[in-house]
């Protein structure tokens, strides 16, 4: 069946679930900041609304959204994969508070846009406490060529998604010093372990991390050159500025905003996030990256695991 859908936020994955759920027949709306139209014209009988702006974006775009007629049967979809800097909210918490009574979905995984629009097979994971309205999600966008699965755990899904982007700048800085693929595999593997226990702290399931939006976002994002996070570490470790790598960059990089907010949480709560910090540290220009690689091989031996 035809579903009217809404997609907020005309960047490049905004525009590419666009396309996904047009190729499915639905009928779609696509908005910006530089529209013609207005907000509330495009919200007018959607069905479901996806959110794909910038993590800056999300509260400005709820703002909007919230002062509009909003019917409690609509759907919200966020697509953002970031920590708000002045309440360390997750993009779905921002939507969920703003509407208490609507189902919010969240959708993340290994997802590079420039492959999807290049017609490569990729795959995706929409997550939510209202299953009913994952499945509704689900089949607005899977396809042959794009599958979707569904998970119960939001917020695990929705945080690994966000995570990864942090790890993404230390899988750049590390391919950026050449340092090989011993120490890449090292740091993907011990960045996976610091997300899942983050992710632990804060009430989201295990195995959420094991699925796409963890480990298959992790992978896509730490060894790739499209990824905008990876760039970032890159970029530092052969000599660039940050501010040099952004100002070139192609949309935005989500791990500079989350790495500040992660390290600034994890110290207030206890969580061990060594890895978070260098990169955190890293760029605030406070350690070279050959540095955040010594610091962290010179920390004191350990179990891999945590005995019982």
């Amino acid at each position: 069946m035809e579903t009217k859908i809404t997609v907020i936020g005309a960047g490049a994955w905004g525009s590419t679930l666009a396309f996904l759920a047009e190729a499915n027949g639905h009928q779609v709306r696509l908005w910006s900041r530089q529209s013609s139209s207005t907000l509330a014209d495009v919200l007018a009988d959607a069905e479901i609304v996806v959110s794909a702006v910038s993590m800056k974006g999300v509260r400005p775009v709820v703002e909007q959204v919230k002062s509009l007629e909003i019917g409690k049967q609509v759907i919200f979809v966020t697509a953002t994969k970031g920590l708000d800097a002045s309440t360390t909210c997750t993009p779905s918490q921002i939507w969920q508070a703003a509407f208490p009574a609507n189902s919010v979905v969240v959708l993340a995984g290994p997802n590079l846009s420039k492959e999807i629009q290049a017609g490569l097979p990729a795959a995706t994971v929409v997550g939510s406490h209202d299953l009913e309205a994952a499945k509704l999600v689900q089949t607005v966008f899977n396809s042959g060529r794009f599958r979707v699965y569904t998970n119960d755990d939001p917020l695990g899904v929705e945080l690994g998604g966000t995570l990864k982007n942090v790890m993404a700048i230390a899988a750049g800085a590390c391919d950026g010093l050449q340092l090989g693929t011993n120490a890449k595999a090292a740091l993907v593997t011990r960045g996976l372990a610091e997300i899942i226990r983050i992710g632990n702290h804060w009430g989201a399931k295990t195995d959420t991390f094991y699925g796409l939006s963890g480990l298959g976002d992790l992978l896509a994002t730490c060894n790739s050159p499209l990824s905008r996070n990876y760039q970032v570490g890159y970029g530092l470790a052969i000599g660039k500025s940050l501010t040099e790598i952004l100002t070139n960059l192609e949309g935005t990089a989500e791990g500079v905003n989350t790495s500040q907010v992660l390290v600034h949480l994890a110290n207030q709560q206890g969580i061990s996030v060594p890895i978070s910090s260098e990169v955190d540290r890293l760029l605030q220009g406070n350690v070279t990256p050959q540095a955040a690689v010594n610091s962290l091989m010179l920390r004191d031996v350990k179990p891999e695991t945590h005995l019982p």
